[in-house]
């Protein structure tokens, strides 16, 4: 018989929440004009959230909208990987087939990780920590170039169910989306958020960015109930009724819609407290074939087809059609949008009925899931078969089929670049291993299952997989998905039973990755871990490994101990990965040698080397070489002083980390074009580049560098409290064991500028002290030369101080010692030393304008806005010093440009250094304007400002003489050329010799043979 016709539940009017429906419908009309919107929608269980998503999505399909839906599938505790991203896209398939098609053209083999039936996947090589950013990428792209001509709303439903990869495709996606007509929105259930929830810190990273807008749904009203039980009941409620709901439910939507149908069909009025026995009574009101087959559903996942339902019942066709009649018309169940199976209409009551199962009923269920799904594995989804399959078998406790199958899903996890999944995976399998019976485990073999391990010599095809290989796979996929805490306690648990082996190639492979591990996790430099893995491996043939630790040694001596040993590091690794034909690695020593030979001094030949490492890893697919290149060839540049140079190759580079980087290798390169920036001159740029750097940095070093780049140019704008909480967390996240030249050689220079800058001589000589304890090894110059300048110039500063005169000769001896040992293998670094020499003259009370015209002379050459400021500063000063007219004029005119380009730049102490040194010498910084303005002249030369001398320096300069042969043809000094010159610079507006030659030459100033007109007359 059929089952009676049930009252409703759910209320037909929609009540409440006229501020979030609002605030959803704002973000799609912002979307509709081209900008992404991003919302999360949190809430209690039950208080409403999928409802309003719903009326949300409704009124977006009518007004035009293309509405995906996808939801986080759980099974048991595990929640397949990005589920509700594969079934949002295969929505917009079904929706925009010819729109997603053109969209994912070229990149079908790698979407096909998220949506299937896009391209087969194969296992296939090609795994690394590029890998899943360069399909979180894709994805971010696709959704853009779909949303390009539609307004597209996704929505993922029930996030505190999302897998790890979810999280992270979600956290991605969010950040980096740019264009589209595109509303992404999420719910997440907020009463399971505990403080250890997996979601928790993905909500607080995203609470920090701007573009993501947070709805928190409270509770219903009185009114609100009421509004909803009249809805419910198609009547107007008993006041007296809705008062006890309203008390009972405490505003819960669900709760109110259960109280009110049990208060309406007389039973239960006296329902027992406790929620799981108020959700439990509508089912317990069906009959017993209804009750089995809920029981049944609730523990096959949050989604059972039909046929695998009808499979694991095993009840009549009929029987099971009109118990499926009975638990729908009872509003318990749902069937899915695709009409092709059943789902409970509130997790609630699912997780209720589950919880009711008994221990053994629950495995028993469990089995037969997982046997009907082996016998016909067509009965689910091709893409979600065999994680179903080892979720299935590991709740039936059956060790025995568990661990191939969990094994099975950990390859189709690393498959979809899932490794946070894949990860759970193996430390299940590791689990089930001592469990599972001796043939089991003896049928098994690695080739089937692992990609990371070095080859140990045997047939991988008759060698069984070891317990040591699982532990292996592992680690990689801990360090790929950002887990490195949990990849280093696999890591040393590893080789602790190795310690029992004589098996030195896997210990060797093992102690590498703890270098790794340790070195991203701030512990240590990771030094004494290569040098383990190198002994284990001395007198054993070329192999892969030991060319890895080759270059891991290479790469660790280019960061830490630059110079000779280095370099011969460097080229054995070259030799080796050659030798045993590992082309990765050899690009990867190939790009060590190129930044050691550029700070050996051999600058074309190790730039043409880093260029071509470049173009060889885009040419042979080998991303994670081509990121380091995008890192390294730019700061080398920039270490050489051709910051103009870098910045486009850092650009492109930006665009390249974010399709195939993970957020560190992106981090990095922001920090690298900050750090050009700010030596352009170019601050409000590096000052955005720093923050987009800060918003995607994780690791502890690229995050140090980031707050190293902060509080230097904190500093030099005068932001001293900024500058001083920057350089604490940049020490804090370096830690006392990090002593590479790159990160604490900085760090102490801005120590230095800080002491001295709050008036603190002596901790400012005492952090150079501690510097010089460790000495400057060959290759740092770079970094030793702007320390040197910071120590002289702070003693030059404290000279009038009494108290620093103790100890300044020696500090200021022990400076030119270590001056005497640096190279200066480029115009920057030349220049360095000048200023290093003048500022210890000036420390020692001996300030000669000549030794400040060469510094000058020397950065009028290079692109260094704010270096040149602060010399002309310094020559400025020194004229002043002598007297005379022709000095305080040259002096009056330096102090102007610099008193512009200071606060051009926002640096407030070269500005107020500068207006006091003008007030002293009572010099006006700012000319006054003529008091009517003229007509626009004519001349070019006039419209420029220039005067008849500066014409004439501008005709020589165009011609490419330097600052000698103007002042040996226009019979001046050298000194009044270079002022002439940094005049012309400044009223061109340009910030070099070349740039003033092209302006001249764009304008037609001169013809070709003016020069020798000029000479002869």
């Amino acid at each position: 018989m059929l089952a009676p016709v049930e009252t409703r539940s759910v209320s037909p009017v929609f009540v409440g929440r006229a501020d979030e429906l609002h605030t959803l419908n704002g973000a799609l009309s912002r979307a509709a004009a081209g900008e992404p919107q991003a919302l999360l929608i949190g809430g209690e269980a039950g208080v409403g959230k999928t409802r309003l998503v719903e009326e949300f999505a409704a009124a977006a399909h009518r007004g035009g909208a293309v509405v995906a839906l996808g939801g986080c599938v759980e099974i048991g505790a595990d929640g397949l990987p990005f589920a509700p991203f594969s079934t949002a896209l295969r929505a917009l398939r079904r929706a925009l087939p010819d729109e997603l098609a053109a969209a994912a053209a070229g990149q079908e083999g790698e979407l096909a990780r998220l949506l299937p039936e896009l391209r087969e996947t194969t296992p296939g090589r090609g795994h690394d920590e590029e890998g899943m950013a360069r399909l979180f990428e894709l994805t971010a792209r696709l959704l853009e170039r779909v949303a390009a001509e539609r307004t597209v709303v996704v929505a993922l439903e029930d996030l505190h169910w999302a897998d790890a990869s979810t999280r992270h495709l979600l956290s991605y996606l969010l950040r980096t989306l740019r264009t589209g007509r595109l509303v992404v929105l999420a719910t997440y259930r907020a009463d399971d958020i505990h403080r250890r929830h997996p979601l928790r810190p993905l909500l607080a990273e995203l609470d920090r960015l701007r573009t993501v807008q947070r709805l928190e749904l409270a509770r219903f009203t009185r009114d609100e109930v009421c509004r909803q039980i009249a809805g419910i009941l198609a009547a107007e409620p008993d006041p007296a009724q809705v008062d006890d709901i309203f008390e009972r439910s405490d505003g819960n939507a669900f709760f109110v819609e259960e109280l009110a149908v049990a208060a309406h069909e007389g039973c239960c009025t006296r329902l027992t407290d406790t929620l799981r026995d108020l959700l439990l009574v509508r089912v317990e009101a069906l009959s017993d074939s209804a009750q089995k087959v809920a029981r049944i559903i609730a523990e096959g996942g949050s989604t059972v087809e039909y046929r695998l339902l009808d499979a694991v019942a095993r009840l009549a066709e009929d029987d099971l059609i009109e118990a499926l009649r009975a638990t729908v018309g009872a509003n318990i169940l749902l069937t899915t949008p695709d009409g092709d199976g059943y789902r409970f209409r509130h997790s609630l009551v699912r997780e209720a009925v589950s919880d009711d199962l008994l221990p053994g009923e629950r495995a028993r269920l469990n089995r037969r899931y997982a046997e009907a799904l082996q016998a016909d594995p067509a009965l689910v989804p091709a893409d979600e078969r065999v994680m179903r399959l080892a979720s299935y078998w590991y709740r039936a406790h059956d060790p025995a089929k568990a661990l191939p199958a969990v094994l099975d899903a950990s390859v189709e996890a690393r498959c979809r670049r899932a490794y946070s999944e894949q990860l759970r995976l193996l430390e299940r399998a590791m689990e089930l291993w001592e469990t599972a019976p001796e043939d089991i485990r003896a049928a098994l073999r690695p080739v089937d299952y692992t990609e990371a391990y070095p080859p140990c010599g045997c047939d991988p095809a008759t060698t069984p997989l070891r317990y040591l290989d699982l532990m292996a796979e592992a680690a990689v996929a801990g360090r790929y998905c950002g887990e490195r805490e949990r990849a280093l306690k696999i890591t040393k648990r590893a080789l602790r039973l190795l310690e029992d082996e004589d098996d030195p190639l896997r210990s060797a492979w093992f102690w590498v990755q703890r270098s790794r591990l340790t070195h991203s996790l701030g512990r240590g430099s990771g030094r004494e871990e290569l040098a383990t893995a190198q002994d284990l491996l001395r007198g054993l043939p070329p192999n892969e490994v030991h060319a890895e630790v080759l270059t891991h040694i290479a790469c660790w001596s280019l960061v830490h101990a630059p110079g000779p040993d280095a370099y011969g590091a460097a080229e054995r690794a070259v030799e080796y990965a050659r030798l045993v034909g590992s082309r990765e690695l050899e690009l990867d020593a190939r790009q060590v040698l190129g930044v050691l030979m550029v700070d050996a001094g051999h600058i074309e030949t190790g730039l043409a080397e880093l260029y071509e490492v470049r173009e060889q890893a885009l040419a042979e697919g080998t991303p994670s070489v081509a990121l380091n290149a995008y890192v390294n060839l730019p700061s080398e540049l920039e270490g050489i002083g051709r910051s103009r140079e870098a910045v486009p190759i850092l650009e492109e580079g930006l665009a390249f980390a974010e399709r195939h980087g993970p957020p560190d290798s992106e981090a990095w390169v922001w920090g690298n074009l900050a750090e050009s920036l700010l030596s352009l001159g170019r601050w409000d740029e590096a000052a955005r580049a720093c923050a987009a750097a800060g918003r995607v940095s994780q690791g502890v070093a690229v995050r140090g560098f980031h707050a190293t780049l902060v509080a230097e140019l904190a500093l030099a704008r005068g932001h001293l409290a900024e500058a001083g909480r920057q350089l604490a967390a940049a020490q804090g996240f370096f830690g006392s064991h990090e002593h590479a030249p790159q990160n604490h050689l900085p760090l102490t220079r801005l120590a230095i500028g800080l002491a001295a800058a709050q008036g603190r001589p002596l901790d400012a000589r005492a952090h150079f002290a501690r510097a010089l304890d460790r000495d400057f090894q060959p290759g740092t110059q770079r970094y030793a030369w702007p320390l040197l300048l910071a120590a002289a110039s702070a003693e030059g500063d404290a000279r009038a101080l009494p108290a620093a005169d103790p100890g300044r000769a020696d500090l200021l001896d022990r400076v030119r010692a270590a001056a005497k040992r640096l190279a200066t293998i480029a115009p920057v670094w030349q220049a360095h030393e000048r200023w290093v020499r003048a500022e210890l003259l000036r420390a020692e009370g001996r300030t000669d304008p000549e030794d400040w015209s060469e510094v000058v002379a020397a950065f009028e050459c290079l692109e260094r806005p704010y270096d040149l400021a602060r010399t002309r500063h310094r020559l400025a000063e020194a004229l002043l010093s002598v007297g005379g007219d022709d000095e305080r004029d040259r002096a009056a005119e330096l102090l102007r440009l610099v008193h512009a380009v200071a606060a051009h730049l926002g640096a407030r102490p070269l500005t107020e250094a500068v207006t006091l040194l003008g007030r002293r010498a009572r010099l006006t910084l700012t000319p006054a304007g003529p008091p009517d303005t003229p007509a626009a002249p004519t001349d070019p030369l006039t419209a420029l400002g220039l005067t008849n001398r500066e014409r004439d320096v501008l005709r020589l300069v165009s011609a490419g003489r330097t600052n000698r042969q103007i002042a040996e043809v226009l019979f001046i000094s050298p000194k009044t050329a270079s002022v002439h010159v940094s005049n012309i610079l400044s009223k061109l507006d340009v910030s070099g010799r070349g740039e003033a030659a092209a302006v001249a030459h764009r304008l037609g100033l001169f013809p070709p043979t003016a020069e020798e007109r000029l000479i002869a007359r």
